[in-house]
């Protein structure tokens, strides 16, 4: 039989997982949502949906604050370079589709 009290701690620590995950989640649309409009304007400056320096600063960054956060700074880059990727395939979708729409206005 399980002590009613691990029960209970169990259940908040669950309940904090729960409320990080949905903010969490909260957090990423919103980021998507801000690099959806970078996406928007690089296209229509015909700029490359790729920032190779912003990507190196943006790594160095959350790697300095994985560490201060006692993260494995590993674990944050990579999870990083996930949304990077995810960003630059975004950004190079929407390159296409503003340049097909261009061609058939042209």
């Amino acid at each position: 039989m399980v002590d009613p009290h691990v029960r209970e701690q169990l259940a908040a620590y669950r309940q904090s997982i729960d409320n990080i995950d949905a903010a969490l989640v909260h957090m990423l649309a919103e980021r998507f949502r801000c690099t959806q409009a970078v996406g928007v304007l690089k296209a229509t400056h015909e700029l490359p949906p790729a920032d190779p320096a912003r990507e190196e600063y943006q790594i160095e960054r959350l790697r300095r604050l994985a560490k201060d956060a006692n993260l494995d700074p590993d674990f944050a880059e990579k999870f990083l370079n996930f949304i990077i990727r995810e960003v630059i395939r975004h950004h190079e979708a929407i390159a296409a589709d503003l340049s097909g729409a261009n061609q058939n206005t042209a």
